[in-house]
């Protein structure tokens, strides 16, 4: 096999990233967009060892739960994976695909996994969409999936109307400021819970004293906040233009501020039932560890119900936000602290009955941090991840070090898109 070769294929399941997987004398072979039982004629891109990759050249047979995309973008934008596929076979085809993340680690799970689904459409809050001057008039979008081609997006159904209206709004007002406009590379949004706060960061190559120059721009596009960040190769701090740099979402009757480039959440409409899931698996009575901490969205409920939380955040200004956060919500049993989780793990002593919650980023807990958690015998470990392989090879090296899953439920955070946000709970086996 080689590329170029055509091929009949019959997909036999989704699989993670969007992909359809389909066998040919005995060798697996991935086709994006496709879904189980659907036949294909495709072309191979790209051959592996013990895999291929091919792009679909023709629909020979449709699965019953294919539907006409509601985004007109979906065929060229890389933005969601399944767009084209009913929404309740999306929860199905996510429910299997943790399932057999699990299974392919080894971890033994028998039980449904229960899912909660979203509103598809409006329920992103951050976002960063690319900007593109090479064809005269500016474009904003996001790139097509695997390649840097732009495409350019005059709404997607993911943000607001409101958010995407004032993106728009924002490019229209850059074009207009000749030299400095055409530096701008990215337009990275975040946008309040209730919608009432909109704040952009333009990501440019500007020096940090032509910068500025930029700043009234905030206005053009009725943003609350503006800022700004110069240099595109070091990626500096981001300078605020005008406006406040902070977004703010109420959960669990708990107000939290979350600053632009602080990592929080972005699906409104399940921000609540998350933090109830960890709550309701995570054992009341006692220490927490919260690593991965962000601003504070577990940590605060956690301490609100009585549990003395330690929590541990690297990027400072999100652990500036959680400090602020606790402070405005008057609770003293939460201490924060600005380190990185392996760090964090060597200088915090275990607590007697400690219980340790984790949510890392999409790359998963380093194998360090992994051992060190299992090391300090914990009663119990949460862990909250949106991507299943990741989260499967570190559940299988918990399960190693003598914790079993006593519990796992997912909530749909990114509706059309591949991810899923899974809620683990073990204890000492």
């Amino acid at each position: 096999m080689k590329a170029g070769d055509p091929l009949e294929l019959q997909v036999d399941k989704a699989v993670y990233r969007g992909l359809g997987l389909a066998r040919h004398e005995g060798r697996v072979i991935f086709v994006p967009g496709t879904y189980g039982g659907e036949r294909v004629s495709a072309t191979v891109e790209e051959v592996g060892r013990g895999f291929a990759r091919a792009r679909v050249l023709r629909l020979l047979e449709a699965s019953p739960h294919r539907r006409a995309s509601p985004c007109r973008y979906s065929e060229r934008c890389g933005g969601c994976a399944y767009q084209e596929l009913e929404y309740a076979e999306q929860l199905r085809v996510k429910q299997a695909i943790l399932r057999e993340s699990l299974q392919r680690a080894h971890v033994s799970w028998e039980p449904e996994v229960a899912l909660r689904g979203s509103t598809e459409r409006g329920w992103r809050t951050r976002a960063r969409l690319h900007v593109d001057w090479d064809l005269g008039a500016p474009r904003l979008g996001f790139h097509e999936e695997g390649t840097q081609v732009l495409v350019d997006v005059l709404e997607c159904l993911q943000l607001s109307p409101e958010l995407m209206r004032a993106a728009r709004a924002l490019l229209a007002a850059l074009a207009e400021t000749g030299p400095l406009g055409r530096s701008v590379r990215a337009i990275e949004l975040a946008e309040s819970g209730d919608g009432e706060e909109r704040v952009a960061c333009l990501v440019t190559d500007l020096s940090l004293v032509a910068a500025p120059g930029l700043a009234g721009l905030g206005d053009a596009a009725a943003l609350t906040g503006l800022l700004v960040v110069p240099g595109a190769e070091a990626r500096p701090a981001p300078v605020l233009l005008s406006g406040s740099p902070y977004v703010h979402a109420t959960v669990s009757s708990l107000r939290f501020r979350a600053h632009q480039q602080s990592f929080f959440q972005a699906n409104r409409f399940l921000l609540e039932p998350l933090v109830d899931t960890v709550l309701r698996l995570l054992p009341a009575g006692g220490p927490v560890l919260d690593l991965y901490s962000g601003v504070g969205l577990f940590s605060l409920p956690l301490a609100r119900r009585g549990d003395a939380v330690r929590a541990a955040e690297v990027h400072a200004q999100a652990a500036a936000d959680a400090v602020a956060n606790a402070e405005a919500a008057g609770l003293r049993n939460v201490r924060v602290f600005a380190k990185d989780v392996e760090t964090a793990l060597r200088e915090l002593p275990p607590a007697r009955g400690e219980r340790i919650l984790l949510d890392p980023p999409r790359s998963g807990a380093s194998r360090l941090a992994v051992r060190a958690i299992a090391e300090r015998r914990p009663l119990s470990i949460t862990y909250v991840s949106c991507d299943p392989p990741t989260f499967g090879r570190d559940l299988q090296l918990l399960v190693g070090q003598g914790y079993r899953l006593a519990a796992l439920e997912a909530l749909d955070m990114f509706p059309d898109t591949f991810h899923v946000e899974a809620v683990a709970h073990l204890e000492s086996a």
